[in-house]
C-alpha cells in the first residue's frame, strides 16, 4: 500500500481508465474453399434456419432479442455482420441449437456453416460501414517496455520480465490492447522497475548536457528532461508536463542532492507517467474517422516493426509532418525492416502466430523416451523458426517460402538432431537444404514438437495446426461424446495407432472434422515427437500416405507441402489477417474485410513479397486512421 501511494505521487497526470471489455468478434472459420455464394438463400439456408432456429429466434419468440426471421435475403444478412457471425460461431462450435433441442445432421450443419461463411466473407464493400476501428488505450507489453527503456536510457537489463504475463487477445497476440490490463501488482512493479532503470542508466547517457559557465544546472536539467520526456512520451513534451518534471528536479536539489542525482529522481517520474506506459492516441473533435497525427503514426509504425519507440529519424519526420507522404513512408518501411531492431518483430509475431512459444511452456516430450531433447536443443528449434522468418522479411522473399524452402537455420546440435553432418558450433547459421523432406515451417522441430503429445505424435494435432495456423480454417471443439485415444502409439489388440485413429474417424460425430485434420497429420508421420526423421514406429513401417476430403492423394511431407502451396490464396489471406491484427493491436472486425481483401489481392499480384504485405498494412485505412468512441 505504501508503494502504491508513492506511485500515485509520481504520476504527473491521472491514470487514464483502461477498458476491460472483451475481445471483439473473432475471425470466422473457413471450410474447404468454394465459389462465392450462388445458391439462393431460400434453398440453402432458410429451411434449416426455420426448422432448427425459428422456435427460439423467430417472430413469436426472440430469445435475447434475436429474431432471425426478419432477415429475408442475402443482403440483409450481409449488412448485419455482427448478428450473423455470432450465429456462425455458435453453429460451428455446436453450441446452438442447445443440446436439449432437435439437432441438424452433420451434413446439414456443415452446409449451413459453409453457406454463411461464404455469404459473410464475400460481401460487397459498399454494404459495410467504412470504419478504421478503435484501439483502446494501449499499455506497453513486456517486450515493448524492455525495448523502450533500453533505447531510451541505454540499459541492458529486462525489467519487464518480472511483470505479470501479458494475455493474448484478438488475433492471438499479446500486444492486443483489450487484454493489456493493469492489475495492482503491475503498478507496484512499474515503480520498482523505474527505480532500477534510472539507477542502471549510464552516466554519459544521463549527462549528455553538462552544466558550465554558459549553462546553469537548472537549464541543463530542463533541456535534458525535455529530451527524455519527448522521446519517452513519443511526442513533444507539453509545457505543464515539463514544468512538473523540473519541479521534481528542484525538490531534489533542495534536499541537497547533486545535479545527477536530481536528474535521475525526475527521470523516474517519466518512466511511471501514463504517457510513457501507454501508447496514447488522442481523440479529435470529429464524429467521423480521422487521420492519425504524425507522431501517432510514427509510434504505430515503430511498435509494429520494432516493438519499440520511434528513433530519431522517425521523430524528425513526424516533427516535419512528412510521415504521411507515401514515398517517405515506403522508404521508412524499407529502412526499418533492414534494421536489426526488426528482429523483435520477427520473434514476437512468428512465435505467437505459429505458437512456438509453447516450447517454453506446454510442450514437454517424455524425457525417458526422448533424452536428446535438451533445453539447448529446444532453444535452437525456437531460433530456427524465428531466424528463418526474419530472413524472409529481411530478403524481401516470397512469403510462400514459409511453406517450403531450400534453406533453414541450424547449429551443430540441431543439425545432428535432424541427421545433417558438417555443421559445428553453437551458433545458428543459414544452411542450404538438399533433403526435400525438410524446408518450411511445417517440418521444423519447433512445430513438430508442439503438435505432439509427450509420448507420441498426433496426426490430429498436426492437421489441426496446419488448418488453423497456416490456412486459417479453425476446427470446432470435439463433441462431448467424442471419446479419446491412448497416450502412446504402441500397437494394441493387433491394431496400429493409425488403424485405431481411422476407426475413431468412423464415428459420425467425429468424421467431419477428422476427415480434414487427420490426412494432413498423416503426411507428417515420418517425424517423431521431437521432429526427428523416422521410417518405423515400433516394428511397423511408417505410413505417411493419405487422401484429402477433396480427393487428392499424397505421400509424405514434400507432396503435402505441394498441396498446401496450391492453396496459397488461403494461406496469404490468413497471414494477412494475422499480421494486420498484430499491427493494429486489436482483433479484426467484419468491417476489416475489405482491407484484408485489398491487401491479399495486391500481395498476390506482387508475387507474395514480404515487404508488400508490410507496406500494404502500413498504408491501409485502419492503420492510418482512427475514430472516437
Amino acid at each position: 500500500m505504501r508503494n502504491r501511494r508513492k506511485l500515485n505521487r509520481w504520476f504527473l497526470i491521472t491514470l487514464p481508465p483502461v477498458a476491460l471489455a472483451g475481445v471483439g468478434l473473432a475471425r470466422i472459420a473457413r471450410s474447404e474453399p468454394v465459389p462465392a455464394p450462388q445458391v439462393r438463400f431460400e434453398q440453402a439456408a432458410k429451411p434449416l434456419l426455420t426448422q432448427y432456429c425459428a422456435g427460439c429466434h423467430g417472430p413469436k419468440k426472440a430469445v435475447d432479442g434475436v429474431n432471425l426471421a426478419r432477415f429475408t435475403d442475402v443482403v440483409a444478412i450481409q449488412k448485419d455482420q455482427a448478428t450473423w457471425r455470432k450465429v456462425l460461431h455458435q453453429l460451428r462450435d455446436r453450441t446452438m441449437p442447445p443440446r436439449n433441442a432437435p439437432q441438424p445432421s452433420t451434413q446439414q450443419r456443415e452446409q449451413l456453416v459453409d453457406w454463411l461463411t461464404q455469404t459473410l466473407d464475400n460481401v460487397d464493400e459498399g454494404l459495410l460501414e467504412k470504419n478504421p476501428g478503435r484501439v483502446l488505450i494501449h499499455r506497453l507489453s513486456r517486450a515493448e517496455y524492455n525495448n523502450t527503456v533500453r533505447d531510451l536510457l541505454g540499459v541492458s537489463s529486462r525489467p519487464a520480465d518480472q511483470f505479470p504475463a501479458d494475455g493474448g487477445g484478438g488475433g492471438g497476440f499479446d500486444n492486443n490492447a483489450d487484454t493489456l490490463f493493469i492489475p495492482p501488482i503491475l503498478m507496484e512493479r512499474y515503480l520498482s522497475a523505474a527505480g532500477d532503470v534510472v539507477r542502471e542508466a549510464p552516466k554519459e547517457r544521463i549527462l549528455f548536457l553538462k552544466p558550465g559557465k554558459k549553462l546553469l544546472p537548472r537549464d541543463a536539467a530542463r533541456k535534458t528532461l525535455s529530451f527524455f520526456a519527448s522521446r519517452g512520451f513519443r511526442r513533444p513534451v507539453e509545457p505543464v508536463e515539463l514544468a512538473n518534471l523540473v519541479r521534481l528536479y528542484d525538490q531534489a536539489v533542495s534536499r541537497r542532492q547533486k545535479h545527477e542525482e536530481a536528474l535521475r529522481y525526475a527521470l523516474k517520474a517519466v518512466l511511471v507517467s501514463p504517457s510513457f506506459l501507454f501508447r496514447v492516441e488522442r481523440d479529435q473533435p470529429s464524429p467521423e474517422p480521422y487521420l492519425l497525427g504524425d507522431y501517432e503514426l510514427a509510434s504505430r509504425l515503430s511498435y509494429f516493426l520494432w516493438s519499440n519507440m520511434p528513433d530519431d529519424e522517425l521523430f524528425k519526420l513526424a516533427g516535419a509532418k512528412r510521415l504521411h507522404d507515401p514515398q517517405v513512408l515506403d522508404a521508412q518501411v524499407t529502412r526499418m525492416l533492414k534494421d536489426p531492431k526488426a528482429d523483435a518483430f520477427a520473434e514476437s509475431f512468428v512465435s505467437q502466430w505459429l505458437r512456438i512459444r509453447e516450447l517454453q511452456t506446454t510442450a514437454q516430450p517424455d524425457p525417458r523416451r526422448f533424452p536428446t531433447y535438451t533445453p539447448t536443443l529446444r532453444d535452437a528449434m525456437y531460433q530456427e523458426t524465428v531466424q528463418f522468418f526474419g530472413s524472409v522479411l529481411r530478403d524481401n522473399s516470397s512469403l510462400l517460402k514459409l511453406l517450403d524452402a531450400d534453406y533453414t537455420y541450424l547449429n551443430e546440435e540441431l543439425a545432428k538432431h535432424y541427421g545433417f553432418e558438417g555443421i559445428s558450433g553453437p551458433q545458428m547459421r543459414r544452411v542450404a537444404l538438399t533433403d526435400k523432406n525438410r524446408g518450411g515451417v511445417l517440418t521444423m522441430g519447433s512445430v513438430l514438437t508442439i503438435t505432439s503429445y509427450p509420448q507420441r505424435t498426433s496426426p490430429v494435432l498436426r492437421g489441426k495446426w496446419v488448418l488453423e495456423e497456416v490456412l486459417g480454417a479453425p476446427i470446432p471443439p470435439p463433441p462431448p461424446n467424442a471419446g479419446g485415444l491412448p497416450a502412446d502409439d504402441a500397437p494394441k489388440a493387433g491394431q496400429t495407432f493409425r488403424q485405431r485413429l481411422e476407426l475413431h474417424r468412423t464415428k459420425p460425430e467425429c468424421a467431419s472434422c477428422h476427415s480434414r485434420m487427420d490426412p494432413i497429420g498423416f503426411g507428417l508421420e515420418n517425424f517423431d515427437v521431437v521432429g526427428r526423421w523416422r521410417t518405423k514406429i515400433g516394428s511397423e513401417t511408417v505410413d505417411s500416405s493419405a487422401q484429402l476430403p477433396t480427393g487428392e492423394k499424397f505421400q509424405g511431407a514434400p507432396e503435402l507441402k505441394a498441396l498446401i502451396l496450391a492453396r496459397k490464396e488461403e494461406f496469404a489471406r490468413n497471414l494477412t489477417e494475422k499480421m494486420l491484427a498484430y499491427s493494429l493491436g486489436r482483433g479484426l472486425e467484419p468491417y476489416d474485410i475489405p482491407t484484408v481483401r485489398r491487401i491479399t489481392k495486391t500481395l498476390a499480384d506482387d508475387g507474395y513479397r514480404s515487404s508488400t504485405l508490410v507496406r500494404e498494412i502500413v498504408k491501409s485505412y485502419p492503420f492510418q486512421y482512427r475514430k472516437n468512441l
